[in-house]
């Protein structure tokens, strides 16, 4: 009986995704609002050199921190709702195949799209990727975007020049970016020693 109900604990637990911060507007309050979040783009910065601000500009973009967020689903007739229109899942976005290639890669054989500490380093990964392939800096938001959505052999190809929407993205990516940056310094400092009297958790 006792294995059963921690059967059914476990299933349940596996079905939780965290809910998204209540405010996305200032990185600070996301960090605030989610413990741990901070540590998990902060290891991703360390380890794969990629800024805590163009991660979160990116995962933003992506799924709005919507841990199990995935594309609209193609229709059977118009009508019923049927196969999602690609794999993208999680707060990444990423596809089957490019996390697929991430967990070979990186080490990280049991990542979640749907775990926020994975996401962070998946783009890391993924920027530390475009940097080494294409020489764009992982301090360009603008590009590491484009390569992002695009792929790095689409980027290559400059595929992203006939998708004017796509540019005014990465625009508004390379904002997020920026603002996520001035933001970032007025709180850096009290992420990093959070044994002040008005630390939440």
């Amino acid at each position: 009986m006792h294995r059963y109900l921690l059967f059914l604990l476990t299933l349940a637990l596996a079905g939780c995704v965290t809910a998204p911060p209540r405010s996305t507007a200032n990185v600070c309050d996301i960090f605030y609002d989610k413990s741990g979040w901070y540590d998990d783009a902060d290891a991703a910065f360390d380890r794969w050199g990629a800024p805590i601000q163009v991660q979160m500009a990116i995962i933003y973009q992506e799924s709005r921190f919507v841990g199990d967020a995935r594309p609209p689903r193609k229709r059977l007739l118009w009508i019923i709702p049927w196969t999602h229109i690609t794999s993208a899942y999680g707060y990444t976005q990423a596809l089957d195949s490019t996390w697929n290639w991430y967990k070979r890669d990186s080490g990280n054989g049991w990542a979640d799209r749907d775990d926020f500490g994975d996401a962070t380093d998946f783009v890391g990964w993924y920027m530390a990727k475009s940097s080494a392939m294409l020489g764009i800096s992982k301090w360009d938001a603008y590009s590491q975007y484009l390569a992002y959505h695009e792929g790095q052999a689409g980027y290559r190809r400059g595929t992203y020049k006939n998708k004017p929407w796509l540019m005014r993205t990465a625009g508004r990516v390379d904002a997020r970016a920026g603002r996520y940056a001035a933001q970032l310094q007025g709180c850096r400092a009290d992420l990093e020693n959070p044994g002040h009297w008005w630390w939440p958790f």
